[in-house]
């Protein structure tokens, strides 16, 4: 078998194994474990990403996305929660790169689904969870 060779094959071989074993995967990630990790981590990913990562949840919880793209989300975000990593994630400087990445990926790869209602959910958010939010939002790619 091919071992992958970008962060997009990684991904989607990481979607396909959360869709077989979404069961099994599910005592990581909740929507607990995410806020957790969101709130422990977000001073060091940035702002940037914390946003993605919160467009990426309301998309993932939003009736109208397909599932093809949910899959999509729910590897980014399983990527970010879980302790399995390309780059450790407490090697300095590089150490959140490849999660970065995935979400980039992510919200870049569902960025249709993305609404207006969304992006205000994960603005409204941002300014809960941090007062230095700043309101100038990143672009989609």
């Amino acid at each position: 078998m091919e071992q992958p060779s970008t962060i997009n094959d990684i991904l989607h071989s990481i979607g396909k194994y959360v869709t077989e074993h979404s069961e099994a995967l599910a005592k990581y990630f909740s929507d607990s474990k995410l806020v957790q990790a969101v709130k422990k981590y977000a001073k060091r990913i940035g702002y940037e990403a914390t946003y993605g990562i919160l467009l990426l949840y309301y998309v993932a919880a939003s009736p109208n996305t397909p599932a093809k793209d949910k899959a999509i989300v729910f590897s980014a975000l399983g990527y970010f929660i879980l302790p399995l990593d390309l780059i450790s994630d407490f090697m300095p400087v590089i150490g959140f790169a490849d999660d970065i990445a995935a979400i980039s990926w992510a919200v870049s790869t569902v960025w249709v689904n993305i609404t207006p209602e969304i992006k205000e959910k994960a603005r409204a958010k941002m300014h809960e969870w941090f007062s230095d939010f700043n309101e100038q939002e990143p672009s989609a790619k």
